[in-house]
């Protein structure tokens, strides 16, 4: 008798609000969040601007702690895995990556140099992903001031995969790249998720790359999960005329 696949990650009612002075809660942020991932996962997290989306990666990366509610990697709870050792297995990618004054090539290496990889082995990761990832060799001794933004992104990328972490977190991954570098990235990351069984969440925006690489979708509004849903099951006009106007409403609430 076939047993089920456990998650590798697991929310129970999660909830996350602002901080005030003392005990005060401030605004919510998330609110009661419960959902599952599974090995080889890749789940787009969709949403309006001011939904949640950029701060569940963060507690999943924890640069955020939960107000309330549990959080669990292969059954073991976050708060009882080292800092270090848990974004050793689940590394963020943020929307904006700094290289920290180094060149693009020492960047790559610093991660792993942390690890105290032997040097050869350091190399043959970053050689894997640069080529992987189409990146000239020209940019290795590149620092920030450099770099496009486009192309401090797709460094960013590389810098995480040759970490070789089993679940990747993505914010807006493809948000300064071309058409054509985009859809090569997010071919490059389903293989991996394929190949190795690497588990993906992405934030993003762009529909038609959810759509077309992802396998289940996270629908966040005002902090809450609307929808968990298989690729396959998405209505994707519906749900793009959703957030066309979920969005409109907040730009008036703002004015």
């Amino acid at each position: 008798m076939e047993t089920s696949p456990q998650p590798k990650l697991r929310l129970e009612k999660v909830s996350l609000y602002t901080s005030l002075q003392g005990n005060l809660q401030g605004y919510p942020i998330l609110q009661g969040i419960s959902f599952e991932v599974f090995e080889g996962d890749r789940l787009a997290v969709v949403g309006p601007s001011g939904a949640g989306k950029t701060y569940l990666l963060r507690l999943l990366n924890r640069l955020s702690e939960p107000t309330s509610g549990k959080i669990y990697l292969e059954n073991q709870e976050y708060s009882q895995i080292p800092v270090l050792q848990l974004r050793a297995c689940v590394t963020l990618v943020p929307q904006e990556s700094k290289l920290l004054g180094m060149t693009v090539k020492d960047a790559l290496a610093y991660p792993l140099v942390l690890r105290s990889l032997p040097k050869q082995t350091i190399q043959q990761r970053i050689s894997n992903w640069i080529e992987q990832l189409h990146i000239p060799d020209d940019w290795l001794g590149r620092t920030e001031v450099q770099l496009s933004l486009g192309q401090r992104q797709l460094v960013a990328i590389a810098r995480a995969l040759v970490i070789q972490p089993s679940i990747l977190l993505l914010d807006e991954p493809t948000s300064a790249l071309d058409a054509g570098t985009a859809s090569h990235v997010m071919a490059v990351i389903t293989q991996l998720a394929q190949s190795h069984q690497t588990t993906i969440l992405m934030v993003n925006h762009q529909l038609d790359i959810a759509e077309m690489y992802c396998t289940r979708l996270l629908h966040l509004q005002q902090g809450r999960l609307l929808a968990n849903q298989k690729a396959s099951d998405v209505d994707w006009l519906k749900l793009k005329e959703s957030l066309v106007q979920a969005e409109a409403q907040t730009a008036e609430e703002w004015i």
